[in-house]
């Protein structure tokens, strides 16, 4: 797929542009560093500004490519010799400023044309090759690209850049934006791809919400459920391996990656940075939180939910979702004395009431 950026970038600056914006100390580097875009810690290079403040990714901290990192004044002294340090109070909060004022656009839902659409709804910019069919009622934004042989159907929204490939059913009043899709893709009627994830710095002043910068990449042959909601990554893309197949209403957070081959039924709940290996199960209506990794061939029985990562080719269920043999084990016997308690509370009732019986008037 083409290298699409759905977001135009304010930029260059300095880092001591940067360090005045956020009030930070720079402990390491020159205020003339040239600082053109930012990212995560394991997507960062050369000109680019990342962030470090949780210890779980303390691997991508002493490893990234970044030129600049913002951290807490506890670890300045830790950032790598390649890097300038930028000592703040809230490096999480401070890099949230710094993505607004490289990308002011991405505060707020994009528009798919630059003015009122007239005609066909079909902007003169838009790319439609040969046997694909748009119909009426359906808009396709600027620079939009629909595949031979896939059709559009009333009521969808194709936002700006978009890139839908060939052989692909768009279904009824879908929206699709910030996204690129393959080839032979299935979206039934209502869903939602490419919207902003729900991310905000949150403190005492207010909710501060952070720019959702990244895409939604469908690949070939995936099928996915009506009103099933896909949002876009923040810095990352949000993936959806080829061959998955989703239900109805299922919710798959930014930054999630779903590999390959994958079923997930309906009403789950995926939360943000979470990866699915290739080839796992998700039973309906279970939760899966942030940052969790689930292994290939993994299966996640319904109404589990899952905290912590999980092993591949295991069965797991509950809550917390643990291997099924000791989740069913724990069950069962629970259930026993739940029995047992109550069987007990029969009898003292029954030996409560002979003893009534007994007693004289």
């Amino acid at each position: 797929m083409d290298d699409v950026r759905f977001f135009d970038r304010a930029g260059p600056f300095t880092l001591g542009e940067i360090a005045g914006w956020i009030g930070a100390e720079i402990a390491r580097g020159s205020e003339a560093l040239r600082i053109d875009d930012v990212g995560t810690l394991t997507l960062a290079g050369p000109g680019h500004i990342s962030f470090y403040d949780n210890p779980k990714y303390e691997r991508d901290f002493t490893a990234t490519g970044a030129s600049a990192i913002l951290v807490a004044k506890r670890n300045s002294d830790r950032v790598p010799d390649s890097a300038a340090a930028l000592v703040v109070g809230d490096p999480g909060r401070s890099f949230n400023e710094i993505v607004r004022r490289y990308y002011p656009d991405a505060l707020r839902p994009s528009p798919i044309w630059d003015d009122a659409p007239a005609g066909n709804g079909i902007h003169p910019t838009a790319t439609i090759e040969d046997g694909a069919i748009v119909e009426p009622g359906a808009i396709v934004g600027m620079h939009a690209r629909i595949g031979r042989g896939t059709r559009i159907l009333s009521g969808c929204v194709i936002g700006q850049r978009v890139q839908i490939g060939r052989d692909c059913s768009i279904g009824p009043s879908v929206s699709v934006t910030h996204s690129l899709i393959g080839d032979r893709v299935i979206l039934h009627p209502g869903v939602r791809i490419g919207q902003d994830g729900f991310g905000y710095a949150m403190g005492p002043a207010g909710h501060a919400k952070i720019p959702q910068i990244g895409r939604v990449i469908v690949q070939d042959d995936v099928e996915i459920g009506a009103n099933t909601t896909v949002d876009r990554g923040a810095l990352r893309d949000t993936t959806i391996g080829e061959g998955t197949k989703i239900d109805n209403m299922v919710q798959i957070g930014h930054n999630v990656v779903v590999g390959r081959h994958c079923v997930i039924v309906s009403q789950v709940a995926i939360a943000g940075s979470a990866t699915l290996g290739d080839f796992v199960a998700i039973g309906g209506q279970a939760g899966i939180m942030n940052h969790v990794t689930i292994g290939d061939f993994a299966q996640v029985a319904t109404l589990s939910a899952v905290r912590d990562d999980l092993p591949p080719k295991g069965r797991y269920g509950g809550v917390p979702a643990r291997p099924a043999r000791e989740w069913l084990k724990q069950t069962a016997a629970l259930q026993k004395v739940a029995q047992d308690y109550m069987s007990g509370r029969r009898r003292e009732k029954g030996t409560d009431e002979n003893v009534r019986k007994r007693e004289p008037d």
